[in-house]
């Protein structure tokens, strides 16, 4: 598993390494359809007010399914630009990846933001529901 992904105190972290692994493990194939089919960059910020620290209440990932077909931590590397920012909470995200809550509903209710292409955003799902597979 990519232990460089997590973040103490957040539980999203574990799942954007458990992400990140699944990428690793995808063939070159299978990342270069991944990365055919979304086609772009997410940033996800995921906000934690029960966190350690006012530090460690912010976490950022960078999602890179245009090129590299990875994920990182932290804002988007020199050289690659956001398409899309999404911004919700740790217990939302758990939701999301869940399946408890699809992203057209978080957006409506508030829960989860979005700055950048938001059509982009709607395929946060599909890459979600695509890498459980692989788990």
């Amino acid at each position: 598993m990519a232990d460089d992904l997590k973040v103490a105190g957040f539980k999203s972290s574990e799942l954007i390494a458990l992400l990140g692994a699944a990428f690793k493990s995808y063939s070159p194939a299978e990342k270069t359809s991944q990365i055919k089919k979304t086609n772009g960059v997410f940033e996800i910020v995921i906000k934690n007010p029960k966190g350690p620290s006012p530090a460690a209440q912010e976490a950022i990932w960078t999602i890179d399914l245009k090129k590299a077909g990875k994920v990182t931590k932290g804002k988007a590397p020199t050289g690659t630009k956001a398409d899309v920012t999404i911004t919700m909470d740790d217990e939302t995200f758990m939701d999301l990846a869940s399946g408890k809550l699809n992203g057209q509903k978080a957006f409506m209710t508030g829960k989860l933001k979005t700055k950048g292409n938001i059509m982009l955003a709607t395929k946060l799902d599909g890459v979600l529901k695509g890498t459980k597979s692989k788990l």
